[in-house]
């Protein structure tokens, strides 16, 4: 009978051994592939299990969570979603994140390994962190003049502090509220179907995610090629440039919008913006010279991120002296995104100098306690100081006695360049109306603030769309915000 009592116990002492090594099996060697697998829906009710994290403008939350009871318990809710949606970008039980919700995802979902000091304890447990928080460079006065001020119109705008790169604005219209996308329900599908069909792409960020052929304003990177080159050494020296010009080895002939361009000195012809001495600027200056300025504004860069990648803005660096010709007044395959054009306006407000734009100013725990901040921004060199000194005095010249009065803010330095760049088969689509410019208050050791404007269609009547007229004030709005507020973050 004893032999029989120890043959079950040796069976029962194996078969807890084999229980034993198949769920050290499971949990150890196989779990992350049962984790992985679309059938279990644990991390994704676990995920949605807690409230997401907030993203922060000037300090208050512009993102809540509602609480549905459901089994993906909460969703993410929106203030004023139509305003900060091309920041936020959306987060949706059914498609996912983007934007800023997407790049930030680890600290606001509470996955992120800095949340929790003892993270043996927490992988064992499996215990998620509440979510932290994501504190923007955002300006929230600023914020609201730029979308106020393009209204029903399609466009975007930019603005940067010049001399650290902290991004004040970023407005991109049409929008749309993300807070359609949150839940998991078949308004959602219908919500999603009908944003990616609309025809006016409210969805799509137009400030950091659509190019545009910049036109004149990209004229402050051709005077800052032809100033550093030599080649032009006082403003208001002749040029010697025919009106109109005969593009290089072709019989075209470029001409101006305005009288009085032929044999322009630089400061005439910036102010007015004649095409045909800027044209010739660019073919004297060389392609290996303006391609250099071009990418040290920051153009066909294709690692910029703010934190969520911005596509590259392009100067096309295989052209013919012609093609280099239209390039340089900011046609032919020249291509811009309103936050590479404020970047140009900031180059030129901070001393030659360009500070990588970002957008997140600090992430904390739910609690408040600093995870991580910007730490130094890298600086690339774009031009001399000297000829940002002297572009600084073009420009504002432009505001002062030119195209861009409407920008001008009493009490304030302000400088600007207006542009209406020509774009469709034959430049037979309705002109973007551009301007770009920067601002420094009475009581300001410094500029403060660089602002790019792009309106796609300001009206249907080509002969009265103008960067002055349509764009700069909505410039001068955004500049006169930041002015007269305190800063955030």
């Amino acid at each position: 009978m004893t032999r029989y009592i120890r043959h079950a116990a040796v069976f029962c002492a194996l078969l807890l051994t084999a229980l034993l090594v198949n769920a050290a099996r499971i949990q150890v060697f196989q779990a992350q592939r049962y984790d992985d697998s679309p059938a279990n829906r644990r991390a994704v009710i676990a995920q949605y299990g807690q409230p997401r994290g907030d993203i922060l403008v000037g300090g208050r939350p512009i993102t809540g969570s509602l609480d549905t009871r459901e089994q993906l318990r909460h969703e993410r809710t929106y203030g004023n979603g139509p305003l900060y949606a091309p920041v936020t970008g959306f987060a949706s039980q059914k498609y996912g994140t983007s934007l800023l919700e997407r790049a930030e995802d680890p600290v606001l979902s509470g996955t992120d390994p800095m949340l929790t000091p003892l993270q043996l304890w927490s992988d064992l447990t499996r215990a998620r962190n509440p979510g932290g928080d994501v504190a923007t460079t955002l300006n929230e006065a600023a914020q609201k003049a730029a979308y106020a001020g393009l209204g029903a119109r399609k466009g975007a705008v930019a603005a940067i502090e010049p001399a650290t790169g902290r991004i004040l604005a970023l407005v991109s219209t049409p929008s749309y509220d993300p807070a359609v996308l949150s839940g998991n329900g078949p308004e959602v599908t219908d919500a999603w179907a009908r944003l990616n069909g609309d025809r006016e792409q409210p969805m799509l960020n137009r400030a950091v995610r659509q190019t545009y052929p910049p036109g004149s304003t990209f004229k402050v990177v051709t005077a800052a090629a032809a100033l550093d080159a030599g080649v032009v050494t006082d403003l208001d020296e002749p040029t010697d440039s025919p009106d109109p010009y005969t593009l290089p080895g072709t019989t075209t002939s470029l001409t101006n919008e305005s009288d009085g361009c032929e044999d322009a000195p630089l400061r005439m012809a910036f102010v007015w913006s004649c095409n045909t001495v800027f044209a010739r600027l660019g073919v004297q200056v060389g392609l290996a010279d303006m391609a250099a300025t071009a990418q040290a504004f920051g153009f066909n860069d294709t690692e910029l991120r703010i934190p969520f990648s911005v596509v590259p803005s392009t100067f096309d660096t295989s052209v013919d002296r012609a093609q280099l010709a239209l390039s340089s007044i900011g046609q032919y395959n020249t291509r811009a995104t309103p936050l590479q054009m404020a970047m140009v306006a900031a180059a030129v407000a901070n001393g030659g100098q360009v500070r990588a734009p970002y957008l997140v100013d600090r992430t904390t725990t739910a609690r408040g306690t600093t995870l991580m901040t910007p730490g130094p921004r890298p600086v690339r060199q774009a031009m001399r100081p000297m000829t940002a000194e002297r572009l600084r005095e073009l420009m504002r010249d432009v505001v002062e006695k030119g195209t861009g009065r409407k920008a001008a803010i009493p009490g304030a330095v302000v400088g600007g360049k207006t542009g209406t760049a020509q774009h469709g088969v034959g430049n037979s689509g309705i002109p973007y109306a551009w301007f770009v410019s920067w601002a420094q208050g009475a009581r300001d050791m410094e500029p403060k603030v660089a602002v790019a404007v792009v309106v796609e269609d300001g009206s249907l009547d080509r002969d009265h769309i103008t960067g002055g007229g349509m764009a700069a004030p909505i410039a001068r709005a955004v500049m006169k915000a930041v002015l007269t507020t305190p800063r955030t973050g």
